[in-house]
């Protein structure tokens, strides 16, 4: 896979020419594949929306449309400053509180229906042209946000790629997770289970998907549930029913992934 990527990264550079832009070779090439993949995906669940549909409510509890709209552009607005202080040596970037992205999400979700659209098309395109820009010296920074901890900007594509999948299902209008690639679907489901045990919760699990990876086990795994990898994962973020997924015994579900701001 590997050899199959540097091959057709020369080729695209041979194409396209001197000035053109292109990925480092020290970025994370699948990752970016898949958040441009997910950002594609969700343009186009967007696009099936008319103005009007985007004040219904979304999958996230509390959320329109809307709000989901605009925590996905506000997001590629602050990874696009991470990786700008990347690209330019900087190793601190203030980055807003929670209390503040509430704030810009509520904003957000009451521009024009218009400016919400270009919210999100133009934050992404300035997050994409971020990470074109980056060299390999900038892959490889840690930046250190000034409200605390520690992002690596190799992980930025991830958590693109985790944000703009699980949104646009989100979005309530025929997004499915059975669309998101396996490879990201396994992945997703390893990290909510990971994040539902640190939460605490009185959850102890075995999730054994039937097309997937090997299993997951939440607390000390006492109860099984088994089914499709993108069935188990929409039932581990609380984003809907059971449907095909088997249990040895009732379980509550769990609460919704990822948290809102």
């Amino acid at each position: 896979m590997s050899s199959d990527l540097t091959d057709a990264r020369l080729e695209l550079r041979q194409r396209l020419g001197a000035g053109a832009r292109y990925d480092s070779s020290a970025a994370p090439a699948a990752e970016l594949r898949y958040a441009r993949l997910g950002t594609a995906y969700f343009a186009r669940k967007l696009n099936e929306l008319s103005d009007g549909e985007l004040a219904l409510p979304s999958l996230v509890p509390g959320w329109t449309r809307r709000h989901v709209i605009a925590h996905v552009g506000f997001q590629a607005r602050a990874l696009a400053r991470l990786v700008e202080a990347a690209r330019l040596g900087r190793r601190g970037e203030m980055l807003e509180e929670p209390e503040a992205q509430n704030e810009d999400i509520a904003f957000g979700a009451s521009l024009p229906a218009h400016a919400l659209r270009y919210l999100f098309k133009h934050s992404q395109v300035h997050l994409d042209v971020e990470w074109r820009d980056l060299d390999e010296v900038g892959w490889r920074a840690q930046v250190e946000p000034l409200n605390g901890g520690l992002v690596e900007i190799a992980q930025t594509p991830w958590l693109r790629t985790r944000e703009i999948w699980l949104r646009a299902v989100d979005l309530d209008n025929g997004a499915s997770l059975l669309d998101v690639p396996s490879e990201v679907v396994d992945r997703l489901l390893r990290e909510a289970a990971q994040a539902l045990d640190m939460r605490g919760q009185p959850f102890s699990l075995m999730l054994k998907p039937t097309d997937g990876v090997g299993s997951t086990i939440i607390g000390s795994g006492k109860n099984t549930v088994s089914g499709p990898a993108a069935d188990l994962l929409r039932w581990l973020t609380g984003r809907g029913p059971r449907r095909s997924l088997v249990f040895d015994r009732e379980i509550a579900d769990p609460p919704f992934w990822p948290e809102k701001p």
